[in-house]
């Protein structure tokens, strides 16, 4: 009985792997014949009835139907793949006159070409740039900067704590500080870098930001050079006719203090509508090192002395590329981000 139902099976299989024509229809055969409901298992199931003695002899003849087949429907399939690609093929045509594919080639963002060229300026003045954690304890962020528990700045609502000490930096600095504890004087580092402040998103704030600062210790410093150097910068940045004014300002890590403005390089300090006819442009914030800044960082006020300075990178591409909303930098659209 089992006998003649296999060579029934073989000779339906042989008719239908005749007029199959698609890989679907071979997958679908295959389940039909060898699936878990097809009929060589159904046959398979049926064993429980043969006696024991004729038990391996009809297995044996299952399983040499089973390869048989499988074997007809691999055959079969590569025929059928072989003709589809080969009608393929010859439907498909290349047409040499038409113009090759573009390849699109990225840039840098506007961002990374103003930060190259800060890092070229500073360090053909023979700057290192220096790299740091974005993850920052509080001290180095907060306290070795002179600035104390009850300060503003330290505010939750102002800065992303990582619980009670750790925190997203609030600015580079830190790295100064890092540096300065190493104790290899003198100084002369930039630090840029990713910060993070817990500002609402408009066209001059962001939550997520860029920050260059600057540091330089050694004997002798003075507010001179912190001027004759940040006025190379604005030149190197915005042209060789750009003018530096410096006006006072507090901040904790520097006294003396400064915000230093530049000469509008749009109207050359006429006054214009790019800087609301002021003829000048605040650009970034400055000060000689507090001496205390230096002897939480074991290193003698008596003896040396230093400068820092802290630039917004995205300030300096906006300016530059007189671009009126930092949103649009970090929108990808590639619409704005061609122009660069």
């Amino acid at each position: 009985m089992i006998q003649e139902d296999l060579e029934r099976i073989r000779q339906e299989a042989k008719k239908k792997l005749e007029e199959v024509t698609t890989p679907e229809e071979i997958n679908d055969l295959r389940v039909a014949l060898l699936g878990k409901k097809g009929q060589i298992t159904a046959i398979l199931k049926g064993m429980k009835d043969v006696s024991k003695e004729d038990r391996p002899k009809v297995g044996q003849m299952v399983n040499e139907m089973r390869t048989e087949i499988e074997t007809a429907l691999t055959g079969r399939q590569e025929e059928i793949l072989a003709k589809l690609q080969e009608a393929r093929l010859g439907a498909e045509e290349i047409d040499v006159t038409l113009p090759a594919k573009k390849i699109e080639k990225g840039h840098l963002h506007p961002n990374q070409v103003a930060l190259r060229e800060i890092e070229d300026i500073f360090i053909g003045m023979g700057y290192e740039v220096v790299d740091g954690p974005e993850v920052e304890k509080d001290y180095y962020n907060f306290e070795a900067l002179n600035i104390p528990a009850n300060h503003p700045a330290k505010d939750e609502q102002d800065t992303f704590y990582l619980g009670t000490d750790m925190l997203l930096r609030t600015q580079t600095s830190g790295v100064q500080i890092h540096e300065m504890e190493r104790g290899r004087i003198p100084i002369r580092m930039i630090a840029p870098g990713r910060v993070y402040r817990a500002d609402e998103v408009d066209a001059t704030h962001s939550p997520v930001f860029h920050q260059v600062e600057g540091l330089v210790v050694d004997k002798g410093i003075t507010f001179a050079d912190l001027k004759g150097t940040l006025a190379e910068f604005a030149k190197g940045i915005f042209g060789e006719d750009t003018k530096v004014r410096f006006r006072p300002h507090h901040f904790p890590f520097t006294e003396p203090s400064a915000e230093m403005d530049i000469s509008c390089f749009k109207c050359h300090g006429k006054g214009c509508s790019f800087c609301k006819n002021e003829g000048w442009i605040e650009i970034l914030g400055c000060g000689m090192v507090h001496p205390h800044v230096l002897e939480m960082s074991h290193i003698d006020p008596d003896v040396y002395s230093g400068f820092a300075f802290g630039i917004g990178l995205e300030r300096i591409a906006l300016l530059k590329y007189e671009i009126d909303d930092m949103r649009l930098l970090y929108e990808n659209d590639i619409r704005f981000l061609k122009q660069f």
